[in-house]
């Protein structure tokens, strides 16, 4: 379906066929999905004033239609309750959240197979796989929070895309979000990096500084997976802004499109955060990774994020988070099990490693707001030749 409109009325998701009115003598000629604010304005300073989009191809939100009712027609219903949330011990959040993690691998690893290699997969596995997430946020959030730190496959394009997902899932949720756009959030995570799975391996597994050209190589996923995503088809604009924008900072110093401020929405300023987090405290070829906590003060003291949303962020997290590794004054390590929201820096904790004999012992549980025992600093369990998903698997789940 074909329909003309002024440039003012253009927006991200619609398809534009055609430009149809124009002022100066330059020719312009387009023909795609807007992707961005930013594209919109380049037209107008192009001196596009009336252009033909196809609905048929466009990738909008369904309108909002509010039924017409009359007065006596009104009737007081009761709200509808909230989900049931279950509950769950942190042994069967930490045991529930390990196998969807696991299940969740493959899902994704086949998906990004099939993407690599030409196909056009459905994207029916991946919305189970993030409807899947949502609800294991809602039930077990402490038990996810914990995968993300201390899952480590060895697959850092899957984690990266599970850990983005749940961790958007949780700010979402933490922020009061509605349902559709946690749905959207979620999803996205999922999906944000699948041009990666087109990246050269010589790039991104390169242990040496990338060059100037290789730079410019790596910025065009943000491109590349738009346009694979859109093939599969089914996603919204939403999901579309976060792929292609993911990238960009509200001080202008982002890619692709180097917006200001005003252009970079509410959604990708969320997974822009949560996206250079989870890369901080991954391990990659050319850079070692970071505490959780002190990622998070990265993020805090970088004004190219939104910092009123880092603020929240780092609430929803903890200071320490779920699935942290921390240095006690008893001499002891322990993992954060759960957060505090009363007193952050006291959060309880799995003491379970031994500094004195470098030996692992008894796994204990603590809650530190009784007891005496204090956190001196958050340590990264490669400092101890650690491997705290081993510990976790075998361990910690039967000892909780």
């Amino acid at each position: 379906m074909l329909e003309a409109i002024k440039i003012e009325d253009l927006k991200p998701g619609m398809f534009v066929n055609e430009v149809i009115e124009q002022k100066g003598k330059l020719k312009i000629k387009t023909k795609g999905l807007v992707k961005s604010v930013k594209s919109i304005d380049l037209l107008k300073s192009k001196g596009v004033t009336k252009v033909e989009i196809d609905l048929s191809r466009s990738n909008l939100p369904p309108p909002v239609v509010t039924p017409k009712v009359e007065q006596d027609d009104i009737k007081e219903t009761p709200p509808s309750p909230p989900p049931k949330i279950k509950s769950y011990t942190d042994s069967e959040q930490l045991e529930a959240a390990t196998k969807l993690y696991d299940e969740a691998l493959v899902i994704q690893s086949r998906f990004f197979k099939r993407l690599a290699a030409n196909d056009t997969p459905s994207l029916s596995d991946v919305k189970n796989l993030s409807a899947n997430i949502i609800e294991s946020v809602l039930n077990m959030p402490s038990g996810l929070s914990c995968l993300t730190l201390l899952n480590k496959s060895g697959r850092y394009l899957l984690e990266h895309s599970l850990n983005c997902s749940i961790l958007l899932t949780m700010f979402a949720n933490y922020r009061n979000m509605g349902p559709q756009a946690i749905e959207e959030l979620s999803l996205a995570g999922l999906l944000m990096d699948v041009g990666m799975t087109n990246m050269p391996k010589d790039i991104t597994q390169s242990p040496a500084k990338l060059t100037l050209q290789q730079k410019e190589i790596i910025t065009t996923h943000v491109d590349i997976g738009l346009d694979l995503v859109d093939r599969c088809g089914g996603v919204t604009a939403i999901v579309q802004d976060i792929i292609f924008n993911h990238h960009e900072r509200i001080d202008g110093t982002g890619y692709p499109d180097a917006q200001s401020e005003h252009d970079v929405s509410e959604y990708v300023r969320m997974a822009g955060i949560v996206d250079s987090y989870d890369a901080m405290i991954n391990e990659r070829p050319f850079r070692k990774a970071v505490t959780p906590s002190k990622a998070l003060v990265k993020l805090l003291s970088d004004e190219s994020y939104d910092q009123v949303l880092v603020a929240q962020f780092i609430k929803c997290l903890g200071v320490h988070p779920v699935g942290s590794l921390v240095k006690l004054d008893n001499d002891r390590l322990a993992i954060i099990t759960r957060g505090n929201k009363e007193t952050p820096m006291k959060p309880v904790v799995m003491a379970f490693y031994n500094l004195k004999t470098s030996s692992y012992s008894e796994v204990k549980k603590l809650d530190l707001s009784q007891v005496n025992v204090k956190i001196i600093s958050a340590v990264r369990p490669e400092d101890f030749g650690l491997n705290l998903t081993k510990f976790l698997k075998e361990i910690l789940i039967t000892a909780l």
